[in-house]
């Protein structure tokens, strides 16, 4: 139901909305440091009864479609002012302190990252990003020596054999399951990791049991899988662009960004190559919250690219007059 009335809400819908839908996922956010439910120290859900919601997840593409209404009006401050470059970053550190004190650095990393990226596709000037970029890897440094949870994911992601049964437990058990799953994989539903040997199976290393139970092939097709939604994501952006539609454009790329980066950190986090994260795999990892937002965001570039063919249509109907 979600995705039909998405993809029959034109994009004008959205940009209109952008900044009502901000404000409401600021406002989730609040609320759910108040009266939120807490799973394993980090308090990210409401509970609703029958489900629960996570408005990180409501935050991402909100935030998104703000970001890329503010590029279509500001485009030139964006360009040639540092104010115009500065003020996402003021929305963006609004939102990563609400995100922290749940705590959620992983979702914080996602929306700096993208930002950045759509604040490039703008035509921001490179001195800017080098200075943005140097003060984001600082804070995240300064963030990680701050909670000894995330020294200990750093140290373990170094080394996981030191202490295989402590803080190096999670992913010594998901290389495990890649190792087990070697070219072809144990087959569909056979994983033995998954059997409450490895926390967070079904989610956060949902990449470790698609290698152990379809194998290096699996994992190779899973990936080109993943991407190639980016891929297309980025290509209908860029077609949306090149017919001045710059809403749709740059919300398109910042859907391809969002997706490549979050799978990127996801499966570099299960296969040891990045400490470990509290990211899904797009598509792919359970999570009622995560899965609504990344179908909706399909279907919004499904919309893009409909009204881009329409608007090409109708330009060679009418030049052929």
């Amino acid at each position: 139901i979600l995705a039909i009335i998405t993809l029959r809400l034109p994009m004008e819908f959205w940009q209109r909305y952008s900044a009502t839908m901000l404000l409401g996922s600021i406002i989730l956010l609040m609320i759910v440091l108040v009266v939120g439910s807490s799973v394993k120290g980090a308090s990210r859900w409401i509970d609703l009864g029958l489900l629960r919601i996570q408005p990180a997840e409501l935050t991402k593409l909100s935030l998104f479609c703000y970001i890329a209404n503010y590029l279509v009006r500001k485009g030139d401050e964006v360009r040639n002012n540092l104010r115009g470059f500065l003020k996402p970053m003021g929305v963006i550190l609004v939102l990563a302190v609400l995100l922290l004190a749940q705590p959620d650095l992983g979702t914080v990393v996602v929306l700096f990252v993208t930002t950045l990226a759509m604040l490039f596709l703008a035509g921001a000037k490179l001195w800017q990003f080098i200075a943005i970029i140097g003060m984001g890897i600082s804070a995240v440094v300064l963030l990680i020596l701050a909670e000894p949870y995330r020294i200990r994911r750093v140290t373990a992601f170094w080394n996981p054999w030191e202490d295989p049964f402590g803080s190096g437990y999670q992913l010594t058990q998901s290389l495990m399951a890649f190792g087990r799953g070697e070219l072809w994989g144990q087959g569909l539903g056979n994983s033995v990791q998954k059997l409450e040997y490895l926390p967070e199976a079904h989610t956060d290393f949902i990449f470790a049991i698609i290698g152990e139970e379809l194998g290096y092939v699996g994992v190779v097709l899973a990936l080109l899988m993943v991407f190639f939604v980016a891929f297309r994501a980025m290509s209908i952006g860029r077609k949306a662009l090149e017919i001045d539609h710059r809403f749709s454009g740059f919300l398109a790329c910042s859907i391809g960004i969002w997706f490549s980066f979050q799978a990127l950190v996801n499966v570099g986090a299960a296969a040891g190559m990045l400490p470990t994260k509290g990211l899904t795999l797009p598509l792919i990892s359970y999570g009622g919250s995560s899965l609504l937002i990344m179908s909706t965001a399909i279907m919004m570039l499904l919309r893009i690219d409909y009204e881009t063919r329409l608007e090409k249509a109708q330009a060679f109907v009418r030049g052929s007059r």
